[in-house]
């Protein structure tokens, strides 16, 4: 009697009557997760290689949306930018903060003349950035792989307001 049942129980299970308790729980398992896909994940493809060696290129990660609702980015963080609306997302790291003076030298990134700490950071930029005061509302951001000569067009001087959020892993 024991594996009769056991086996009624496995084919409700693989094979559920289709009534409308059925359609309610698929229903409600679609609404759940289109409402954590717009309001607190959202799927992103690491694209490029100017987060290398941290993040490898055509990676797969999530974006955390709720992250910076409470509290702002620190530095050293990295951060998910909308560009395009939200159609793509960039991955950045946060270098200096609002009213800072940013400049690349020597191979290094200094702010208000000091050298930052980057251990992240294998290969140095062979390129200079003069000083540059961030302004009000904004961050300076910046990829790992600094030697991709296209790193210094993206990265920089960027609305807070572009912050979507930080990669869940």
């Amino acid at each position: 009697m024991r594996a009769e049942e056991q086996e009624k129980a496995l084919d409700r299970f693989l094979f559920p009557r289709l009534t409308w308790g059925f359609f309610l729980r698929i229903a409600l398992l679609g609404i759940g997760t289109w409402i954590v896909g717009t309001r607190f994940l959202r799927p992103m493809v690491v694209d490029g290689a100017s987060m290398e060696p941290t993040y490898s290129a055509q990676g797969f990660n999530f974006c955390v949306l709720t992250a910076f609702k409470t509290e702002r980015p620190q530095r050293g963080q990295v951060v998910t930018l909308k560009y395009g609306g939200y159609k793509y997302m960039l991955l950045k790291r946060v270098l200096a903060f609002e009213g800072e003076t940013v400049e690349f030298r020597e191979g290094r990134c200094y702010v208000n003349g000091v050298p930052l700490e980057e251990p992240y950071v294998r290969k140095s930029c062979d390129w200079t950035v003069p000083p540059h005061v961030v302004a009000v509302g904004n961050v300076y951001v910046m990829g790992d792989n600094r030697s991709v000569p296209f790193e210094q067009h993206v990265g920089g001087e960027i609305a807070v307001s572009r912050v979507a959020g930080r990669p869940l892993w």
